[in-house]
């Protein structure tokens, strides 16, 4: 099985399945960033610096040449104009549903409105990858689509719309005897005055707690042709793949999930020293990207490099460690397994690494609960409706903590 760096919704990283590193979620396969692709000359004067040097003498001109891969990759560049283009039906849409008179907060009101209201628009989510025309269009895509054709209708009524990247707690889906490591893009909206919002398409997953950031248009164009690379290599179209890696790394060459896709590539091909180069490349211009460091983890087994094996394999639990969302994932399993002095620990890391995590909060009442510790219990549970970022939430929390103080009792995790 091969890794993979997708999106969770934006950009995917493709993991090595066998060996160090292997990931997997339960979870259903999240969406990927959506913009439209035109075929065309690669954009001049972007690539990755055509001399730099990766190992062994590869180059990353070497790497983007791809000429041990398909002799003559026909190009295709990812340009922001031609993905984020609106049709006449798009224009339509805007005049009959959003009041361009109104107040930047009235109009995004009314062009959410009109999208989420499945009577006018309604969306419904699916695995492909789109861009704004198509995604209008069939009325379905994945969470990028979506970001895609909301942040082009916005803008075309004025709003100040930039796509954003949102660090989500790493989770893996299993696609074509691939692990898929899923990304996350949403867009924000900056009404001046009136502050900012955040529109997001995936609303079961996200959290305000998760930390954006604002990214440019070129960003998120590396993050679309990443996706539809992904998608190609799992049709097993290498050349169409390797074509939307260049487009990609023409818009950013420092975006890693694209080396290290292209490394899965050329590993899938037989010629792990390229693979190797561009996981390494990789790990230049991402030093901690956990997908690049699990692959080379797994290709140096299998090249029967165990140190190197090794080292790249401590780097990543190490790596893991450090996040507060791996140690809560092994919070949840410690207590599944009735270990409940392990999952405080983890616990207690993943609330100094991130304290405005609400349910690091709460989790870490229900192991204290769990050791009869009902006063520690009781002092987290008051942080965690502290933290929650929504009224609703709120009362969620206190519902499940009067329910699990009530009979002292709480339910597996």
């Amino acid at each position: 099985m091969s890794g993979v760096a997708a999106p969770r919704c934006s950009s995917a990283s493709l993991e090595r399945g066998e060996g160090y590193g292997r990931g997997v979620s339960h979870r259903p396969p999240r969406a990927s960033v959506a913009v439209l692709l035109v075929v065309g000359p690669l954009m001049a004067g972007v690539a990755a610096p055509a001399e730099a040097a990766t190992g062994d003498g590869i180059t990353t001109a070497d790497l983007l040449a791809g000429s041990l891969l398909v002799p003559d990759a026909p190009p295709v560049a990812v340009r922001a104009s031609e993905v984020l283009a609106l049709t006449p039906e798009m224009r339509e849409f805007l005049a009959t549903h959003v009041d361009r008179r109104g107040t930047g907060k009235v109009k995004l009101h009314n062009l959410v409105a009109a999208i989420i209201d499945s009577g006018v628009f309604g969306i419904q989510y699916d695995a492909v990858t789109r861009s704004a025309a198509e995604t209008f269009r069939a009325r379905r895509g994945n969470c990028l689509s979506f970001a895609g054709m909301f942040a082009a209708l916005a803008r075309e009524v004025g709003l100040d719309a930039r796509f954003q990247e949102v660090e989500v707690p790493p989770a893996w889906t299993l696609d074509n005897d691939t692990f898929v490591l899923n990304r996350h893009v949403n867009v924000r909206v900056d009404l001046g005055r009136e502050g900012s919002r955040v529109v997001d398409f995936n609303i079961a997953d996200f959290r305000a707690s998760y930390p954006m950031r604002v990214i440019a248009d070129r960003r998120a164009m590396a993050h679309y042709g990443n996706n539809m690379a992904v998608e190609r290599m799992s049709a097993g179209d290498t050349a169409g793949a390797l074509a939307y890696l260049r487009a990609a790394l023409a818009n950013d060459p420092s975006f890693a999930p694209a080396w290290t896709n292209l490394g899965t590539l050329y590993q899938r091909h037989g010629h792990p020293a390229h693979a190797e180069a561009a996981y390494q490349q990789a790990l230049s211009v991402a030093r901690w990207d956990l997908v690049a460091m699990s692959n080379l983890a797994a290709l140096y087994e299998r090249l029967g490099d165990g140190d190197r094996a090794a080292e790249y394999h401590a780097r990543v639990v190490a790596h893991r460690l450090r996040n507060p969302y791996y140690r809560y994932n092994l919070a949840h399993q410690a207590l599944a397994r009735g270990e409940v002095a392990a999952a405080i620990e983890h616990l207690t890391v993943a609330v100094r690494l991130r304290p405005s995590e609400d349910q690091f909060c709460f989790l870490l009442g229900v192991a204290y609960l769990r050791a009869g510790k009902q006063a520690q219990a009781r002092k987290w549970f008051v942080e965690a409706e502290r933290l929650a970022a929504s009224t609703s939430l709120r009362f969620h929390y206190a519902a499940k903590i009067a329910n699990l103080l009530g009979n002292g009792s709480p339910p597996p995790p």
